[in-house]
C-alpha cells in the first residue's frame, strides 16, 4: 500500500512553491520522495525556500520565473527536464487575489487576476505536457478555491479566475487522458498562513463569519493540504481524472447554522 503513494523517482514542480501552502505541498512531495521545484517572481524567496527545504533533508531547486510570461515558463521546464528529467507532477499554485468591489475594479487589474490565476495554469501546463507524454503519464494538480463554486463580495476577479480554473483542469483531463495524464484540482478552504493571521484574531468578523461557515469549527492548516497533494500525484489516483477535491472542513456542505 505504500508503494502506492510513493514518489520516489519523481520530478515535482510547484508553481508559486515559496511560502503558504505551496511550500507545504512541496515539502509533502518530497517528503514522498519526489524531487521538488519551484518558482518564484522574487529571487530571495526562492533561495530562502530552497535553504528551508534542504534543512529537511529534501532535493529542492528553485526558479525565478513568471508563470504569465511563455518564454520564462518554457526556460524554467527545459532547464528542470535536462538538469533532473522531465516533470511528472506539476501543481500549478501561484495566484494573486485583489479584493476590490466590482465597480471599482479597473479592466486592468481585473486582467491581472485573470493572467497569472488561469492564464498561468494553461501556460505551465501546456509547456509540462510534452514531457509528460514522452514518460507515458503525469499528473497535474490545479489550485481552485472555494471561489470555485462560490461568490462573495469583492473578489470577482478572483472568483471568474477560479470558476475558469476548474473547467481548465476538466477540459484538459478530457483532452490529456489519452495520453495517461491525470488533470484534477484542490479547493482549499481557509487556510491558517501567515497572511490570514490579522483576519484570524478572535473577535474578529472575518474569523467568526469563517468559524460559523466551517463545521469543522476551525481554520485549515497548510499539513491539511499535504496528505491530498500526494494522493493526487501518486498512482493511488491513476482513476481519477477531472475532480476537485475540496479540502474545506465541510463547508460546501453546510447550508449554515440554523437561527437559534
Amino acid at each position: 500500500m505504500q508503494d502506492q503513494f510513493s514518489l520516489k523517482g519523481k520530478v515535482a514542480l510547484v508553481t508559486g512553491g515559496t511560502y503558504g501552502i505551496g511550500i507545504a505541498m512541496a515539502q509533502a512531495l518530497g517528503k514522498a520522495g519526489a524531487t521538488i521545484t519551484f518558482n518564484a517572481r522574487s529571487e530571495d524567496k526562492v533561495r530562502e525556500a530552497e535553504l528551508k527545504c534542504r534543512a529537511l533533508g529534501l532535493d529542492a531547486y528553485g526558479y525565478v520565473c513568471d508563470v504569465t510570461i511563455e518564454a520564462e515558463v518554457r526556460s524554467m521546464v527545459s532547464d528542470i527536464s535536462q538538469k533532473y528529467g522531465d516533470i511528472d507532477i506539476l501543481v500549478n499554485n501561484a495566484g494573486i487575489i485583489k479584493r476590490i468591489p466590482a465597480l471599482e475594479m479597473s479592466v486592468e487589474d481585473f486582467n491581472e487576476v485573470i493572467n497569472v490565476d488561469l492564464t498561468g495554469p494553461f501556460i505551465v501546463s501546456k509547456a509540462v505536457a510534452p514531457g509528460m507524454i514522452r514518460k507515458g503519464g503525469g499528473k497535474i494538480i490545479n489550485i481552485c478555491s472555494m471561489m470555485s463554486e462560490l461568490g462573495r463580495e469583492t473578489v470577482t476577479a478572483y472568483a471568474a479566475a477560479k470558476g475558469g480554473l476548474k473547467m481548465l483542469t476538466k477540459n484538459l483531463a478530457c483532452e490529456w487522458a489519452e495520453y495517461n495524464i491525470q488533470v484534477n484540482g484542490i479547493g482549499p478552504g481557509y487556510i491558517a498562513t501567515p497572511q490570514t493571521a490579522p483576519l484570524r484574531e478572535v473577535g474578529h468578523p472575518f474569523n467568526d463569519f469563517i468559524m460559523a461557515k466551517t463545521p469543522a469549527a476551525r481554520w485549515g492548516t497548510p499539513e491539511d493540504l499535504e496528505g491530498p497533494t500526494v494522493f493526487l500525484a501518486s498512482k493511488a489516483s491513476d482513476f481519477i481524472n477531472g475532480h476537485i477535491l475540496y479540502v474545506d472542513g465541510g463547508i460546501l456542505a453546510y447550508i449554515g447554522k440554523q437561527p437559534k
